[in-house]
């Protein structure tokens, strides 16, 4: 294992290079473009739905958790398909990306069927897992058994569009996602209100829309001839080898992104049980706070893809001087958003009380909340930028899993739970203390292991070559 101080060799920052600010923009913005896109499936059901009253609102978005852990589960896949197709498209390694592409299809397509048939055999245990209030456990199940029918769907989108954002070709992702994002919302609209189909309305917009994606994907890189496109033979010829060593750096990463979403559901779990007006509120935060998150999600890709193909190229340098300049540019940004998101709050919540059926303790919750979540994000953020951004694309799947779960499941998540139920604090000293359990040691470990330099493991030849140069 490498032992490089990060600031030992004295490396310029020259955060203003316009070369980096060319490529980062080139990235991020695209990206963060997309998700803004992608979330505002979210939002416009949240709106829509909202139309119903809060128990309707609750609901779905308890249904939701289950498709937030499915998705999280498939992040962890194709992040760790990031790890090497970054470094391959480093190193020019055409072949072995369409090989990581065939994994991580497979891998991504079993997951989806396995949280697509618990949703349509046991809906109801999903919900009930968030709240034993029996309207809402009815209108969640309902909402539920047709929304995952879209799993398999954004599996495969979700693999396609890391494989192509990793080799520097966001813009189709984003085309495809702002088009099924368009067709949600009018989809939306047509089978709540005009079918008069409610809930379930919503959920066969989400399914339909979701599987519009990896279509056009499909058929676009077909015209264009994209790196997705390749011989079967090709994309799915993986031999054991691959397999094991896709397998050793991207099972920390699902176990990771897996545990991590696990734990987020059950902080929902422990604020579902404690009233549904307050997960009423939760629900209104979280769909704006996605909208603000896409800045970050843009600026961590842009992260991965630079320092992963630096890395993978050799090039340990420029991997490390661009790992530094995203580590100041994270916490700035977030700033700056929360800022504005805090400024905003007001017009904002108001969008979800159009039909002025949530109740006035959701909507007045859902704005102090919105406080802490702006004023922390700077915080939260050092987490996100060194575990997705840094570590991963440098080749250390490992030790961001180890500390991130350690953190999560012996202290933060207790701590909540303990807060909630033998504490008995009030809702927001609850929500805060997830926080703070959560993100100040987590940060401060990361951190340190940054400036450690152990974080650079690459798996190219180009880069190990690279490595050692540098060590000398």
């Amino acid at each position: 294992m490498n032992k490089i101080n990060v600031n030992s060799k004295k490396l310029p920052l020259n955060l203003w290079s316009k070369g980096f600010w060319r490529a980062a923009l080139a990235l991020a913005l695209p990206i963060a473009f997309q998700n803004m896109l992608a979330s505002s499936f979210s939002l416009v059901d949240t709106l829509m739905v909202s139309q119903l009253g809060t128990i309707s609102l609750s609901s779905v978005n308890m249904a939701g958790q289950w498709s937030w852990l499915f998705s999280m589960v498939i992040f962890g896949i194709t992040s760790g398909a990031s790890v090497f197709a970054s470094q391959y498209w480093g190193e020019k390694n055409v072949s072995g990306i369409h090989k990581i592409q065939g994994i991580s299809i497979i891998s991504a397509l079993f997951i989806s069927l396995i949280f697509t048939l618990v949703a349509l055999i046991t809906p109801e245990w999903v919900i009930s897992l968030f709240n034993d209030d029996p309207d809402v456990i009815a209108t969640g199940s309902e909402y539920l058994r047709f929304a995952c029918i879209s799993f398999p769907a954004i599996a495969l989108t979700q693999v396609f569009g890391a494989i192509l954002r990793a080799v520097e070709r966001p813009m189709l992702p984003t085309f495809t996602t702002g088009f099924s994002a368009a067709l949600n919302a009018c989809l939306n609209y047509l089978l709540i209100f005009p079918a008069g189909m409610g809930v379930r309305g919503a959920a066969i917009a989400t399914a339909i829309s979701s599987w519009i994606s990896p279509l056009i994907i499909i058929a676009v890189s077909l015209i264009q001839k994209n790196i997705l496109i390749a011989p079967l033979r090709e994309v799915f010829a993986f031999d054991r080898k691959t397999i094991g060593q896709f397998f050793r750096k991207a099972s920390p990463v699902i176990a990771n992104e897996s545990m991590w979403g696990l734990g987020t559901t059950v902080y929902n779990m422990i604020f579902a049980n404690i009233g549904y007006e307050e997960y009423a509120a939760i629900a209104i935060v979280k769909t704006f706070e996605n909208f603000a998150f896409c800045f970050f999600i843009g600026i961590c890709t842009a992260c991965c893809v630079m320092v992963g193909k630096s890395v993978g190229a050799g090039q340990i340098r420029e991997g490390i001087r661009d790992s530094k300049r995203f580590l100041i540019i994270m916490p700035i940004v977030s700033i700056i958003v929360g800022a504005i998101m805090i400024l905003a709050r007001d017009p904002l919540i108001s969008l979800f009380n159009m039909g002025n059926n949530i109740s006035q303790y959701s909507l007045d919750l859902a704005g102090k909340i919105v406080i802490i979540v702006s004023v922390w994000s700077a915080v939260r953020n050092i987490p996100y930028i060194t575990v997705v951004g840094i570590f991963r694309s440098g080749g250390d799947t490992t030790m961001g899993t180890i500390i991130e779960l350690v953190v999560l499941w012996c202290f933060s998540v207790p701590m909540t739970f303990i807060a909630a139920t033998v504490w008995k604090l009030p809702f927001l000293a609850v929500y805060a203390i997830m926080y703070l359990c959560e993100d100040i040691p987590k940060s401060i470990f990361f951190l340190i292991y940054w400036r450690s330099g152990k974080w650079i493991r690459p798996v190219t030849e180009a880069g190990v070559k690279g490595l050692q140069e540098f060590s000398q």
